[in-house]
């Protein structure tokens, strides 16, 4: 499994995390309050913690999976939900 870490600053996490699940909510397996949500995708999982100051999201999909792909999704959905301010994600992946 292919795990992909990103911490991203902001004082909305919340809000992202929200909007993120409740628009994947119509495609995908969703469950999420103001601090956790979980969507099942079908090519892996994401996984959303809101913290005081940033978004904590976690990629867990197969060996075989494309992070690169999934992760420029899930960043390109998060950023059009923050149109302004411009979020850093600094992606951390590893095999386990």
């Amino acid at each position: 499994m292919n795990v992909s870490i990103a911490k991203v600053s902001t004082e909305n996490a919340s809000s992202y995390l929200r909007k993120l699940c409740q628009h994947w909510s119509h495609k995908f397996p969703v469950s999420f309050d103001a601090q956790h949500g979980t969507i099942d995708l079908a090519v892996g999982k994401c996984i959303l913690d809101a913290e005081e100051n940033a978004l904590k999201v976690r990629l867990e999909l197969p060996a075989e999976g494309d992070a690169t792909q999934l992760q420029r999704v899930v960043q390109e959905h998060i950023q059009r939900f923050a149109f302004r301010e411009t979020l850093v994600f600094d992606w951390n992946t590893s095999a386990t």
